[in-house]
């Protein structure tokens, strides 16, 4: 009953509440084409302590012994138990929208706090929450600049998370959005000098990540600078959060756009994630999601409330920034512990394991012959190498040693076939880099 909670008598029950005379019946309105005419080639049955058992294995075959290289966007990092000690609270597991201020008061206050350390991390002055990921936010960002300038004309640099890009390209197809993209130059960061000659008075926002897919850090203020001639926005999209520990915080841009997975939320193949939006108070209006403010109540104690709401599930749809944010208060509050628990010295702290042990994995893989170095800019966790030969073909070899090798970074730039976007974080032993670099050269020595 614990995996199977309907009776064959209750389902008949419920069949003939409906008035449907079978299964078969219910379904009959879905084409025989996309309908499953025999039963799943599933094992069983079992007892509850073998179908455990199972799964365990199952999961053993795909997790266990494994050494990953991989970032591109989503990043693995050491947690605490004591995260998901909180997160599993009924009080947080089951609450959903806070409406209600009278009773939800500890999601809200957590909601609260979470957009205020995203203030301190970013350099803002107001964040949201409610933001889907990091690539939806930087979406909403670019419709965010749309409303306050008033153009629709965006340079995005095309150092940008490539899948953020499709992002932006979905939305852009239906609306007044002109998207064009800035190339890199040698060092990996924006081409300033092509930016200069792009921008134009009908330029809504200059969009860029830093650090950026490459891993490099961007000129944050001299391309402010460039957008601020021009009375464009900067819009700064970050997907590797741990780099705000070491890396100057990008204040000068006028919104942010943060993917929030790094603090305290696993990989989990994709998903739940949280992100979010800061910027200027000037700009508090346009921004889309919800503010959860802090108050006093009638009896002058403090007490918190959604102190701004633009979606269309709060105002009159006209009028909604948004209608792709939601509550995403679980994983926003598995940031703030996370972050609560690490502390301004401990996130400093591991921004820089993360930046020590990537420059050690990088001067390790220089020394293997035909392997070389691709853009020179500062990076923090990631960056580019270029191998001999394919990086698919290495990885497969890499795999045969439990080792998750680069991104093949041929399918998104054409430009940088045989290129592999190497990540490594705190979670990353000395070990296991020295294992990698040893994978890499024996798997180069074996003629093609």
């Amino acid at each position: 009953m614990r995996y199977l909670p309907k009776s064959p008598s209750e389902r008949r029950q419920m069949l003939d509440v409906i008035g449907a005379r079978s299964i078969d019946k219910l379904f009959s309105s879905i084409p025989a084409g996309l309908r499953r005419e025999t039963p799943l080639d599933l094992p069983g049955p079992m007892s509850e302590a073998e179908l455990i058992r199972y799964f365990r294995e199952r999961a053993a075959e795909t997790s266990v012994g494994y050494t990953s290289f991989l970032g591109a966007g989503v990043y693995n990092h050491l947690r605490s138990v004591v995260t998901d000690t909180i997160l599993l609270r009924g009080e947080f597991l089951t609450s959903y929208t806070p409406y209600q201020a009278e009773i939800s008061q500890g999601t809200l206050q957590a909601i609260f706090e979470f957009q205020t350390l995203m203030c301190q991390l970013t350099g803002q002055e107001v964040a949201n929450a409610s933001m889907w990921d990091g690539s939806t936010a930087t979406t909403e960002a670019v419709l965010m600049a749309e409303r306050l300038t008033r153009r629709t004309r965006v340079l995005v640099a095309r150092s940008l998370h490539p899948e953020y890009r499709q992002v932006l390209a979905t939305y852009a197809r239906n609306l007044d959005l002109q998207i064009e993209e800035i190339g890199f130059t040698s060092s990996g960061q924006l081409d300033l000098q092509a930016l200069s000659g792009s921008i134009t008075g009908e330029t809504a926002a200059v969009l860029v990540q830093s650090p950026n897919f490459f891993g490099v850090l961007e000129p944050v203020p001299r391309i402010a600078q460039i957008a601020r001639a021009a009375e464009a926005l900067t819009i700064v999209s970050i997907a590797e959060g741990v780099s705000l520990g070491s890396v100057r915080p990008p204040a000068e841009a006028d919104i942010v756009a943060l993917e929030a997975q790094s603090f305290g939320i696993p990989p989990s193949f994709g998903g739940p994630y949280a992100a979010v939006i800061a910027t200027r108070e000037k700009y508090v209006r346009q921004m889309p999601g919800r503010l959860a403010g802090q108050t006093t109540d009638a009896q002058g104690r403090r007490g918190f409330c959604l102190t701004l709401a633009t979606r269309e599930q709060h105002i009159r749809r006209e009028k909604a920034t948004s209608n792709i944010c939601t509550n995403q208060a679980l994983c926003a509050l598995a940031a703030t512990v996370y972050l609560c628990l690490l502390g301004k010295q401990g996130l400093r702290e591991m921004a820089e394991q993360n930046l020590a042990k990537a420059h050690f994995a990088l001067s390790e893989l220089e020394k293997l012959p035909g392997v070389r170095r691709v853009f020179d800019g500062p990076v923090f966790n990631e960056f580019v190498v270029q191998f001999p030969r394919a990086v698919r073909l290495i990885n497969a070899q890499l795999l045969r040693d439990k080792i998750i090798g680069p991104l093949p970074l041929g399918s998104h730039y054409p430009e940088l076939t045989k290129c592999g976007l190497v990540c490594v974080t705190e979670t990353t032993s000395r070990e296991e880099i020295e294992r990698l670099a040893y994978a890499v050269r024996e798997t180069l020595a074996v003629p093609v």
